[in-house]
C-alpha cells in the first residue's frame, strides 16, 4: 500500500518554486495512529458534518467514541484500519469489517476533503474486499458522503435514522456491487 498522492494545501496563488507539496501515503493503521484518529474523527464530525447536522447532534456524534487513542487502538483489533497520512501523521482512515463486507468507518481531516482521500481509502478498502471473495460490500453513510457515493455507483437501499445521546441523526444504507461488469 505504498500509493502515494500529491495533495497541495497552499494557496493557489502560492509561489510554485521552492514549494514542497505534501503527499498522502496509504498504509495499515498502527497503535500509534490511534490518538490522531481520535482528532480526525472529531473534527471531521464536529465541522466537517456542519452543513448537514446541527450542533446537537453533532456533539452527540461525536460523544459516540472517546476522544482517546486507546479507544481507536483498540478498535483496529475489530476491523481491519486503514489510514491516510501527510507528513507521518494519520488525515483520514477507514475501518472495514471483512466479516461482514461492510465500511464500518470514513473519516478525513475537514480541511483536507474533497482531495480524493476518501475515494483513495474507499479504493482501498474495495480492492482488499474483492481479495477477500466479496461480492458486494456496503456502509452506513452520513449525509455528509452519502450523495458523493451514490454518484460514484453506491446504490441506496434505505434511509434510516439512528440515536445518539438523544438525538436523532439520517443516515444512508447504501452498497456497491464488487462483480465485474459486462462480463
Amino acid at each position: 500500500m505504498r500509493h502515494a498522492d500529491p495533495v497541495s494545501t497552499a494557496p493557489p496563488d502560492a509561489p510554485a518554486s521552492g514549494a514542497r507539496t505534501p503527499r498522502i501515503l496509504y498504509r495499515q493503521a498502527r497503535v500509534q495512529d490511534g490518538t490522531d484518529q481520535a482528532e480526525v474523527f472529531h473534527h471531521a464530525v464536529m465541522q466537517g458534518a456542519m452543513a448537514h447536522y446541527a450542533l446537537e447532534a453533532r456533539e452527540a456524534w461525536a460523544a459516540v467514541l472517546p476522544r482517546e487513542g486507546c479507544a481507536w487502538a483498540a478498535r483496529q483489533a475489530l476491523y481491519t484500519t486503514l489510514v491516510a497520512t501527510c507528513d507521518g501523521r494519520c488525515v483520514g482512515f477507514i475501518e472495514i469489517d471483512l466479516r461482514r463486507d461492510h465500511i464500518e468507518s470514513l473519516y478525513v481531516w475537514p480541511s483536507l476533503a474533497r482531495r480524493g482521500i476518501g475515494s483513495t481509502l474507499l479504493d482501498h478498502a474495495e480492492r482488499l474486499l474483492r481479495e477477500q471473495g466479496a461480492t458486494c460490500m456496503g456502509i452506513d453513510a452520513s449525509l455528509v458522503m452519502a450523495d458523493g457515493l451514490e454518484r460514484r455507483g453506491w446504490r441506496r437501499v434505505r434511509e434510516e435514522w439512528v440515536e445518539r445521546g438523544g438525538q436523532r441523526l439520517c443516515r444512508r444504507h447504501l452498497e456497491k456491487s464488487l462483480e465485474a461488469s459486462g462480463a
